[in-house]
């Protein structure tokens, strides 16, 4: 049985590779070798393996035969298929917290809500703006607890994977919307599920990552240009 502080090494490494796909250090398409990978990390070819293991069931990376692991690549085809089973998978999430969450599950998406509207969406010292680290957290933070209601480990497991994958493409894609009120998009949601009316919130929940989506392929599109 691995020792705790070989799990707590595991996690860590775990962390680091998973921020350094996500901020951009591997670039889509990237293969990752293992030489290279231990002597970023300090860590042993087993540790590095767990966690490329861990990265390519959330979908950040993938898992080649006889040739090892790689970033994932990134496609207008891949995203919109992403986009279409996230928005079906949560939007039946959504609509099952608000069947079932209860006082406290509305007390966690308010705070969450709080939280995402007093964060800083872009840093100050980017040139093009750049999403800040602090406002993505804070944006997982109230989408996950929307759904936390649901009572499904199950639903809300593969929409943290599928979140996972989405953030890669925001990320990746950085693209500026200045007439976007992500804002109002965020408020809109909330109300619609604070007053337990499911249709509308899903749609709104709807709209929100199909625009989202849109924005990216753009992106897209003008880096294959």
């Amino acid at each position: 049985m691995a020792s705790t502080k070989q799990r707590a090494n595991t996690e860590a490494v775990y962390a680091q590779v998973r921020a350094d796909v996500l901020g951009g250090v591997h670039r889509p398409g990237e293969r990752l070798k293992f030489s290279a990978l231990c002597e970023r990390y300090g860590a042993s070819v087993s540790v590095v393996r767990e966690a490329l293991s861990r990265l390519a069931e959330q979908g950040l990376v993938v898992s080649e035969p006889r040739i090892g692991f790689a970033v994932r690549a990134m496609t207008v085809d891949d995203l919109r298929d992403l986009t279409m089973t996230r928005i079906e998978l949560e939007t039946l999430a959504l609509r099952k917290a608000i069947e079932r969450g209860d006082v406290d599950w509305e007390s966690q998406i308010v705070a969450a809500h709080h939280r995402l509207e007093r964060t800083a969406m872009f840093t100050d010292d980017d040139a093009p703006p750049r999403v800040s680290d602090d406002w993505e957290v804070a944006h997982a933070a109230f989408h996950g607890s929307l759904l936390s209601g649901c009572d499904s480990p199950w639903l809300l497991g593969i929409a943290t994977t599928l979140r996972d994958a989405a953030e890669f493409y925001r990320r990746w894609s950085q693209i500026v919307e200045p007439d976007r009120d992500a804002c109002g998009e965020h408020r809109a949601i909330l109300e619609a599920a604070l007053a337990r009316d499911a249709d509308l919130a899903t749609e709104r929940l709807r709209e929100h990552y199909q625009r989202t989506a849109d924005i990216v392929e753009r992106g897209l599109t003008e880096q294959d240009d």
